[in-house]
């Protein structure tokens, strides 16, 4: 009887453990699979974000082409030297940025211009009026597209948007070096689109496969859209919710996906969750049991199993503060990481806004900073004029003020329409009022300078509007000025003739001249030899003076003073 009674108790006493043991089980795999789900999630955000920072790195770039004066040029007469030059403009820009192609598509759909117009499988001629991404383009402005390279037959992103003569500029985006990444990582990383096919992965053969079934008017789609033969079944079964199991592997994943961006695309992280959380249940449970076991059959069990007993208990407590320092130096070091993630973020938000406030600031201080300094000049020569009772003078100095205010809001209210490469009021404006007003702003400047105005045609009318043409004109004399301001007999000479078409103004110095490092870029925003200068000027003048019909281009300097010569064609309005 007693020896029934043992193994009853020692039935119950099992029972017990077991018992207690899938209860520990169950509550350590609902909190270790809370934890495992928000690590999953955590990470799946980051890679989201690592995706969303390439992709808007190229974002504004096909935006910023579109007004460049050599893809214009190239659309709207596609000559041999003009396409050249974009060719040549491309293929710098690509290598710069670490694009993989950029191109140039016409409104017929040829390509005129690509970065990769020297390699053997060449953008250039080829014909991708088909692709939804040009049709958006002409048709929205604007147009994205992830599908196979027709020529390259690699995948990648087309963010494409309309020049102002229906051209199309066109840069292609590959996830190479990021799914290259996300290889590295922990778990199995895929991009879905809205229809939740494949995009981009970790693994290669899973692309352009559908996670979900797809209705037949769907899946040609896709398959239209994508460039693809077929789109590939599922590459994984599932296995509950939230869990697969993928082709060729027998362990279960469990999968996070991130809420979808602008475009429907959203991050997939599929983790394995073995060991992380089979064997924190595992050791749950058997800790449990033996310590139910330990309890229960306290009184039953002889010296000797107590001592064992003490023994496994002592390893298990080891073993459970091994796997608690362990899981406290992950939680530091996720939220480490979670830190530096949004110091990051916040510092590219931050050098966002710098980088804007900085180019609205310098366009701003450039046109306005020689009104200002003649400003402040009048006004301390209506001072000494003051002193000296001389009121027509004060008189005269104050109307000049007046007339640099009214420029400097001229100049401020035509920033935004300059911007946006808009048309001017442009008319007939009188070139005498044009030089005469630069005089006016750099007085001060030219007054130890010998500057000379040749002009075989008095009364001359050109097409424009006068407070830009002043800008141009300001700028020029302005750099000449600088340029001169260590030669010992400084001279800028300014000639003026004249056809029954155009006006030619071409100004000269006898300063050292242009210097050879940067003539080719003397035209690019933010080129400049100066050490205190924004580069911007030129840049300016040169648009100003395109946008009313003319050109603006260095020279060789002519006979005479030598230095530097920039000669302005402007269209002569009767």
């Amino acid at each position: 009887m007693v020896r029934h009674s043992g193994k009853i108790a020692i039935v119950v006493a099992l029972a017990c453990a077991v018992a207690v043991g899938l209860i520990a089980g169950e509550v350590t795999r609902r909190v270790a699979l809370a934890r495992f789900e928000a690590r999953a999630m955590a990470d799946a955000r980051l890679r989201q974000a690592l995706m969303a920072s390439e992709i808007a790195r190229f974002r504004l770039l096909p935006r910023v082409l579109a007004d460049d004066r050599d893809v214009v040029a190239a659309v709207v007469r596609p000559e041999p030297g003009a396409v050249q030059r974009l060719n040549l403009k491309l293929e710098v820009l690509a290598r710069e940025l670490g694009a993989p192609v950029i191109y140039v598509i016409a409104r017929d759909g040829t390509t005129l211009g690509a970065s990769n117009w020297r390699q053997p499988n060449s953008f250039v001629g080829q014909a991708y009026g088909f692709r939804p991404y040009f049709r958006d383009a002409l048709r929205h402005g604007a147009g994205e597209q992830f599908a196979l390279g027709s020529v390259s037959r690699k995948p990648g992103l087309y963010l494409a948007t309309r020049t102002p003569h229906d051209g199309v500029v066109v840069v292609k985006l590959e996830f190479d070096l990021i799914e290259s990444q996300w290889r590295d990582a922990e778990g199995i990383t895929y991009v879905t689109d809205r229809n939740g096919v494949i995009l981009v992965s970790s693994r290669p053969r899973w692309r352009f496969a559908a996670t979900r079934p797809l209705s037949e008017l769907v899946r040609r789609a896709e398959e239209q859209t994508s460039g693809v033969s077929a789109i590939a079944r599922v590459p994984y079964r599932v296995s509950g919710p939230r869990e697969i199991v993928p082709d060729l592997d027998s362990r279960p994943y469990l999968v996070s996906t991130t809420a979808p961006d602008a475009a429907g695309w959203q991050v997939n992280l599929a983790l394995p969750l073995q060991p992380t959380v089979s064997s924190a249940v595992r050791l749950a449970q058997v800790g449990a049991g033996l310590i139910a076991l330990v309890l229960l059959g306290t009184a039953a069990i002889l010296v000797e199993r107590a001592r064992q007993r003490r023994t496994r208990t002592a390893q298990l407590e080891a073993a459970v503060a091994e796997r608690t320092a362990a899981l406290r130096s992950e939680i530091a070091e996720r939220a480490s990481a979670e830190a530096r993630a949004a110091q990051l973020r916040e510092g590219l938000r931050q050098a966002n806004r710098l980088a804007t406030l900085g180019q609205v600031t310098a366009s701003v201080a450039h046109e306005t900073a020689q009104p200002v300094a003649a400003i402040r000049s009048y006004a301390a020569t209506s001072a000494l004029l003051l002193d000296r009772g001389d009121a027509e003078g004060v008189r005269t100095n104050l109307t000049a003020i007046a007339r640099l205010a009214d420029r400097i809001g001229a100049v401020t209210a035509h920033l935004r329409g300059f911007a946006r490469k808009g048309a001017g009021g442009a008319g007939a404006v009188p070139l005498d009022a044009v030089i005469e007003g630069a005089r006016l702003i750099l007085k001060e400047k030219l007054s130890a300078i010998d500057f000379r105005v040749d002009c075989a045609e008095p009364g001359l009318l050109v097409r424009g509007e006068r407070v830009r043409l002043e800008q141009v004109v300001v700028n020029l004399i302005q750099n000449a000025a600088e340029a001169v301001a260590e030669v010992a007999d400084p001279v800028i000479r300014l000639t003026i003739a004249a056809d029954p078409h155009e006006v030619r103004l071409r100004l000269q110095d006898n300063g050292p001249g242009i210097d050879a490092g940067i003539a080719p870029q003397l035209f690019m925003p933010f080129v400049t030899s100066r050490p205190s200068g924004l580069g911007l000027g030129l840049v300016i003048a040169r648009d100003i003076v395109e946008e009313f019909g003319g050109t603006l281009a260095a020279l060789p300097p002519a006979d005479g003073p030598g230095g530097a010569c920039f000669e302005i064609v402007l269209v002569r309005a009767s």
